[in-house]
């Protein structure tokens, strides 16, 4: 029988559809195959992004010259299509009862790597950290700037998952505002601490070892999980087990364990969905208000097998037919030493 389960965070409830129960390989998906062709992304095209904002280049020592050059390991720049800009006030107006700001925020792009057909699955563990050093040190330079309220950075991988460029890439976007689903999840949590005097994150931690049915992965930091209720099939979690409100306060190590806990988990995907295409997206506290007792910041990752169709936009109600069990299960028994080579895997 199909079950209604709620979501302890956010109070969202979905719909566990057992009578459509699928297995990884009933679900039809597409992949992200390589179509070639100009990369303004790859080695050697720096000229044809907006000027970097930050690079990591182990050779140049700082050296400004060595800007907008090859040499990079990771390369920030401004999207050249941004969604806000980064100039000018916010100017709040209201339009009789309607209310209006200028557009005003930035929007970024994280370049992960050199090699177009690279992934973050492929990378080396030291490649993924830097990737993560990268996403730390645009946060810290863009939370001085009193005008942003939060800042989202999130990874498309694949075009079924809204990648307009294959090469390995993720984008960053300050916004003015506190997001509407970010504004739930931190209510959320605050009404559980004021009620139990305990972070809901930290519960769920305790709980899902406990338990071991829907955990994936654990290392030394860091727990990945099959959410109580998932939104979608084989969504995942990666939860920071030392409560911390915001990413960017994290320690050295932590980023180390988390690199390889992102890699293990898109292996693990790879292997059992076939490479889907995936949104992966990093949750954070304000930055204006970063140390927060009732809020843990975390990685929720969702590949893309399904489609929000009427039903979700009409009820806010999502349909599952992968039960979480089942999905950690899948994703916990795989053989990771016989899976087979992940495509976009680094050539010698």
């Amino acid at each position: 029988m199909p079950e209604l389960r709620k979501d302890p965070i956010v109070g969202r409830w979905v719909i566990i559809s057992t009578d459509r129960a699928k297995r990884p390989t009933d679900f039809v998906r597409e992949q992200g195959d390589f179509k070639g062709g100009f990369c303004p992304f790859c080695y050697g095209n720096e000229s044809k992004t907006p000027p970097e904002i930050l690079a990591y280049r182990p050779s140049s020592n700082g050296n400004p010259a060595q800007r907008d050059v090859p040499g990079w390991t990771v390369r920030v720049v401004p999207n050249k299509f941004p969604a806000l800009g980064i100039e000018g006030n916010l100017n709040r107006q209201a339009e009789g009862m309607f209310d209006k700001m200028n557009g005003v925020g930035a929007h970024e792009v994280i370049i992960e790597h050199p090699q177009h057909e690279a992934t973050l699955a492929s990378l080396p563990d030291k490649a993924v950290e830097d990737v993560l050093w990268a996403y730390r040190d645009r946060i810290l330079d863009l939370r001085q700037d009193r005008r942003f309220k939060y800042i989202l950075i999130f990874k498309n991988h694949g075009e079924a998952a809204g990648a307009s460029l294959e090469h390995p890439h993720s984008q960053l976007i300050a916004l003015p505002i506190l997001p509407r689903n970010v504004v739930a999840e931190l209510e959320g949590a605050k009404q559980y601490f004021i009620y139990k005097e305990r972070c809901v994150f930290c519960d769920i931690i305790r709980q899902e070892q406990e338990s071991g049915v829907r955990v994936i992965a654990e290392n030394e930091s860091f727990l990945t999980i099959a959410p109580f209720a998932p939104r979608f099939p084989f969504e995942s979690w990666i939860l920071p087990k030392r409560h911390e409100s915001a990413f960017e306060n994290s320690s050295s190590q932590m980023y180390k364990d988390l690199a390889r806990a992102i890699k293990n988990l898109l292996n693990r995907a790879d292997r059992v969905l076939d490479s889907p295409a995936y949104n992966l997206v990093i949750h954070t506290a304000p930055v204006q208000d970063a140390n927060l007792e009732h809020y843990h910041w975390h990685i929720e990752f969702m590949p893309k097998l399904t489609k929000t169709a009427g039903f979700e936009w009409g009820t806010g109600f999502y349909i599952n037919p992968t039960p979480p069990e089942e999905a950690a299960r899948f994703l916990r028994e795989v053989n990771l030493e016989a899976a087979k080579p992940v495509p976009g895997a680094l050539k010698k």
